[in-house]
């Protein structure tokens, strides 16, 4: 990657909806517990998206502030990646949707499909079209309304997920900056772990579907567990090893906000103290794509990164899916 032109993020914008569930909330809609859910997983609340409101008015927010951000206008942009597992429909994608509520004729527009690691798997790609000439700006946003998708009367999941959206251009930075690898991966066999098995042409909703509640969200997270703590080990030390960098290199680290636990296990093993890790699960819990951008973008705001530092990024998600990103900001 160090021999083509250098790119980088430009912009950032974040989006989340209005209306927050806390734990309390929660403990009169299902068997749980404030106390019971932190301590698993340390989320206090999740922003649950308006009845009105679909992906693709999330995803428009949070673009509207990263090109904002960036200088930009809709106008500008060649290439537009959505990535998400709640679309609006199947079909037209939430991209091209959001390409016509930015006026974004010239853009190219197309939804990415790897769940939480979704986000991670959209910058890799907008890279490589804008490192290859074929693009000169990308605007990639990770975005998902997972409220759509969750079954409130299910107190494995119903706690875990929230709504949310966040945006970032990229663009050609100044040498020496920008994205210096990725790491990306899969593994099919596990993905009977962490899914949704109805709507698709597998099995198209009928009665009986919506009955046996094939719409909602089914996961084992005991195995989901010990796969996200093992590949976000394994996924940072490949991607440190492909950027030719080593962990005391990371300024900060932007893991998927997921679980507390798992995000302290990575922590522990890479031997970085809290001040170099973002963390907000607690205020939105796992918003699944959105969960990289609306912490990195969060971060940035904050003033956490300045400009020359090392940005790791690490997703993993349903697929199974992993990936993972070196960017010098």
């Amino acid at each position: 990657m160090n021999n083509l032109r250098a790119v980088g993020i430009i912009g950032t914008g974040k989006y989340v909806p209005e209306k927050i569930l806390t734990n309390s909330d929660l403990e009169k809609m299902v068997d749980t517990n404030d106390e019971w859910i932190v301590s698993r997983t340390g989320i206090k609340q999740r922003h649950i998206a308006a009845p009105d409101q679909a992906t693709s008015d999330l995803a428009y927010e949070a673009a509207i502030k990263a090109l904002e951000s960036a200088g930009m206008t809709g106008s500008d942009l060649d290439l537009i990646i959505v990535a998400t597992i709640t679309p609006d429909s199947s079909f037209p994608s939430t991209a091209c949707i959001l390409q016509d509520k930015l006026g974004a004729k010239g853009a190219a527009a197309f939804d990415l499909s790897a769940a939480c690691s979704g986000f991670v798997y959209g910058l890799a790609s907008a890279t490589s079209f804008i490192q290859s000439g074929m693009y000169n700006n990308a605007l990639v946003i990770g975005a998902d309304c997972l409220s759509r998708i969750t079954d409130y009367t299910d107190r494995n999941t119903c706690v875990l997920f929230g709504d949310g959206a966040g945006a970032v251009v990229v663009g050609e930075v100044p040498e020496g900056r920008g994205f210096k690898a990725f790491d990306l991966g899969a593994e099919g066999a596990g993905g009977s772990l962490l899914q949704m098995e109805g709507g698709g042409s597998r099995l198209p909703a009928t009665t009986e579907t919506v009955e046996n509640k094939k719409h909602y969200i089914n996961m084992n997270g005991r195995e989901v567990f010990k796969f996200a703590v093992r590949v976000m080990g394994t996924a940072t030390i490949e991607v440190l090893r492909k950027a030719g960098m080593e962990r005391t290199d990371v300024d900060l680290f932007v893991p998927h906000q997921a679980n507390i636990r798992i995000i302290q296990s990575a922590m522990q093993r890479l031997e970085l103290p809290e001040e170099k890790v973002v963390v907000n699960v607690d205020k939105y819990a796992n918003t699944s794509a959105a969960s990289i951008p609306l912490a990195l973008v969060e971060a940035a705001e904050e003033g956490r990164m300045k400009a020359g530092d090392t940005v790791l990024m690490v997703g993993f998600g349903g697929g199974l899916t992993w990936g993972a990103s070196v960017l010098v900001w």
